[in-house]
């Protein structure tokens, strides 16, 4: 019984090792050439790629107006059935004076 141990371990060994070799792309010579492709592609193809897409926002950003939509008091939007627990209750936690409006309207602005 000890012996088919020994086998069964010797045998899951060897398979181990030679799935190790196999499964290696380094020990072909490829992986150093892979890796200098990839290194080449990165620098040449994506970099360049993301500096474009920096720029297309950069210009759309630029050219956006920064203007409020006017406001529209709909009686199912802005609905505050108990105040919130911080600051004076009626602004949300992350409230943005410029984008979000009260249930009366924008703050600062006399209409």
């Amino acid at each position: 019984m000890a012996a088919l141990g020994r086998l069964t371990q010797a045998l899951l060994r060897s398979s181990l090792t030679q799935n190790r070799r196999q499964l290696s792309a380094a020990a072909a010579g490829h992986g150093e050439q892979a890796a200098k492709t990839w290194k080449i592609l990165s620098f040449v193809v994506a970099l360049p790629g993301v500096a474009v897409c920096m720029l297309n926002m950069y210009l759309k950003e630029q050219s956006h107006t920064h203007e409020q939509p006017e406001f529209v008091p709909y009686s199912h939007l802005r609905i505050r059935s108990k105040r919130f627990p911080w600051g004076d209750g009626s602004k949300s936690l992350f409230h943005n004076p410029h984008v979000n409006a009260l249930p009366d309207g924008y703050e600062g602005h006399d209409e």
